[in-house]
Formats: C-alpha cells, structure tokens, sequence
C-alpha cells in the first residue's frame, strides 16, 4: 500500500513538472513571436513612410502584425523613423513589445 501511494506521489509530481516546463516553453515561444512582430511592424511601416512599399504606414504595420497573431498598440511616426508597439495575450495576461526602424543616422 505504501508502495503504491509513493508511486502516485512521483507520478503526480512529474506531471506537475511536465505542465509547469511546458507553460515556461509557451511563454518562451510567445515572447519570441512578440519581439519579431514588434521589428517586422516597424520595418513594415519605415518602409512605407521612406515610400519603398505603397501604403499607409500604420496600416502596413498593423497587416504585418496580424500575421504573427498581435495587434498594434500605437504606431508612431518621427519622418522616416516607426516606433510600433504590438501586444499579444497569453492566457490571462497581455505582453507587449515596441521596436524601432528607419534609415541609419
């Protein structure tokens, strides 16, 4: 009987241990999709402020953005210079990030 309750004990704590390694993976992962989002948004919308790609510099963000599954946050413009910032929620709470491009001073 012993033998048994310590052997639901180990089971139960590997299980603990599998979800809490693979919460701390998912997170992991959202981050990283966070980050690029942030830098492809602000490349996407330096881009159409410089007049490499048509469109509006925000909205050109904003469609990059989506693709990664965020949504853009504020998006500013400073003449060839994007400042965009994207958030995306994870379970119950909401990350963001916020990038910077343009031309090299």
């Amino acid at each position: 009987m012993a033998g048994s309750i310590a052997a639901v004990g180990v089971v139960a704590g590997a299980a603990i241990l599998a979800v809490g390694l693979a919460a701390a993976g998912s997170a992991s992962v959202v981050g990283q999709r966070l980050a690029s989002s942030a830098d492809a948004g602000a490349l996407a919308a330096a881009d159409a402020a410089s007049g490499a790609v048509g469109g509006i510099p925000c909205e050109r963000a904003a469609e990059v953005a989506a693709t990664f599954g965020a949504r853009v946050d504020a998006c500013a413009l400073d003449g060839l210079i994007a400042t965009v910032t994207v958030a995306i929620r994870f379970g119950p709470v909401a990350a963001q990030a916020t990038a910077r491009a343009g031309p090299p001073p």
